[in-house]
């Protein structure tokens, strides 16, 4: 996925899988679908959320967390959290952006991610909750 967006201390976003310039993208359920749910915090560092634009606009747009951040508690649905490779997220956090649009100067791709090997559920700690680093 394209990150099409960095905020400074704030997130990286990308997930724009029909335009990849942050215009575009869509869910597997139609252009947009509904907010499942606001049970997870925007809490610390590392939380994967979904981007929208107002209630109920979720399409296929996503951001990770670079610094916790509660006021998006209730407008954004979070739905994950990046358990290992934070060092990577930190470093993409530092590419150079054009200040007016937070456009990347460079092109910055991730080519390869996904679920780490869990065997079973399980709920994170408090002190896993809040954690800035790797699980």
């Amino acid at each position: 996925s394209i990150i099409h967006r960095i905020v400074p201390d704030f997130i990286i976003q990308m997930g724009d899988i029909t335009v990849g310039d942050g215009t575009g993208g869509e869910s597997i359920y139609g252009p947009t679908f509904v907010d499942e749910n606001f049970e997870l915090s925007h809490k610390a560092a590392g939380y994967v959320s979904m981007a929208n634009h107002g209630a109920d606009t979720n399409g296929s747009q996503f951001f990770i967390l670079l610094n916790k951040a509660r006021w998006l508690d209730g407008k954004h649905v979070v739905f994950g959290k990046v358990i290992k490779g934070m060092d990577v997220v930190r470093t993409i956090g530092e590419t150079p952006t054009d200040s007016r649009t937070a456009v990347p100067k460079k092109t910055v791709k991730i080519i390869d991610c996904g679920i780490v090997g869990i065997e079973k559920k399980y709920e994170l700690t408090e002190a896993q909750a809040e954690s800035n680093e790797d699980l």
